[in-house]
């Protein structure tokens, strides 16, 4: 059973900023995505959709809260491990591929390890705002660094990279625990996706959260300054300017729950009343109380690690962890 663990019972984010931004022409796949998830019980968005321009900002302000632990940790361990990391691509031409890049700054503690010439640098990210930061923060850091920007899906991203002329080995970066927001059957199938895009020889590098204390967890994913609400109802936001949808922003609070049997944290959105929501074409009935599920973040243990990494078919390299083991980057390559 999940247990609550933080709640909004009056709202601290000024919800005006949230919705500034002309309404272009709806996307018939993210409104076939949104109905999809709403119709079926239990109501849920795609996680995905998050990163819009200003939620890409929102997310970039949570990875600098106290509380949020993730981001500050992962750095610490390719600070300390960084040269190890990028050893295989040493000796020649490579491509550093940049999965969910963000706005680069982690990948550059890895990226500075090499330096061009010969470096290729592929952010990949859904987010033109998050790929346009990354792409020009690495220019402005490591000029002469080839930079190749692809808004798409991983497993068709490498695709494409791989037909790029003179790029070399790769080294593909999964960092953040991004394969936390994905269910475990969905991570594996993702794995295996990613290890059938690569060529024999070429690495993943993968950031695992791991079990920890619920309080910790807690403050990472219901911060006190209320931005993980202010970043969970922009969904509702952007679904209002995209789509034409008509959320009552008010009307929901933030809500992140605990499931140990997973084991994973979860966000949704909770109606504080009843109400219809109306989108092109269809209305969505929620009662009182009721919750639209919106993201999912699993945290793991060493030994499951192992095993995904087993059943995808790649070969360990190393791991590292930090002092307090809370957080995991695992290397694997691609079997020759």
């Amino acid at each position: 059973m999940a247990h609550e663990v933080g709640m909004d019972r009056a709202p601290r984010t000024d919800l005006r900023s949230l919705g500034w931004c002309p309404a272009p022409r709806p996307d018939d796949a993210f409104l076939r995505d949104v109905l999809a998830g709403l119709d079926r019980p239990p109501r849920s968005l795609p996680s995905r959709y998050f990163y819009d321009a200003h939620g890409s900002r929102l997310f970039q302000w949570i990875t600098r809260l106290p509380g949020y632990y993730l981001t500050r940790v992962e750095r610490e361990i390719l600070d300390r491990h960084g040269e190890a990391m990028v050893a295989p691509l040493r000796g020649g031409p490579c491509t550093v591929v940049d999965l969910g890049a963000g706005d680069g700054h982690k990948t550059l503690h890895l990226l500075r390890r090499l330096g061009p010439p010969g470096l290729t640098y592929a952010p990949v990210d859904l987010s033109q705002a998050a790929l346009d930061e990354a792409a020009s923060r690495v220019r402005a850091e490591l000029p002469g660094t080839r930079v190749v920007p692809v808004r798409a899906a991983y497993a068709s991203a490498l695709r494409r990279l791989g037909r790029l002329p003179g790029a070399g080995p790769k080294l593909v970066l999964f960092l953040g625990s991004s394969i936390g927001n994905l269910e475990h059957a969905a991570a594996l199938a993702l794995l295996r996706e990613l290890r059938r895009a690569l060529d024999p020889g070429d690495h993943l590098l993968v950031g695992f959260d791991l079990v920890k204390p619920l309080p910790l967890l807690r403050r990472a994913y219901h911060d006190p300054q209320g931005v993980t609400r202010a970043f969970n109802l922009n969904l509702l936001a952007r679904l209002n300017r995209e789509l034409g949808a008509d959320f009552d922003l008010p009307a929901f609070r933030h809500l992140a729950t605990w499931d140990p049997e997973r084991p994973a944290m979860e966000s949704w959105l909770e109606s504080t009343r009843a109400q219809a929501v109306h989108l092109p074409g269809r209305a969505i009935h929620l009662a009182a109380g009721e919750r639209i599920h919106t993201e999912i973040s699993c945290k793991y243990r060493g030994a499951q690690v192992t095993a995904f990494g087993a059943d995808a078919g790649l070969g360990e390299v190393a791991r590292w962890s930090d002092p307090d083991r809370w957080f995991l980057d695992v290397l694997w390559q691609v079997p020759r």
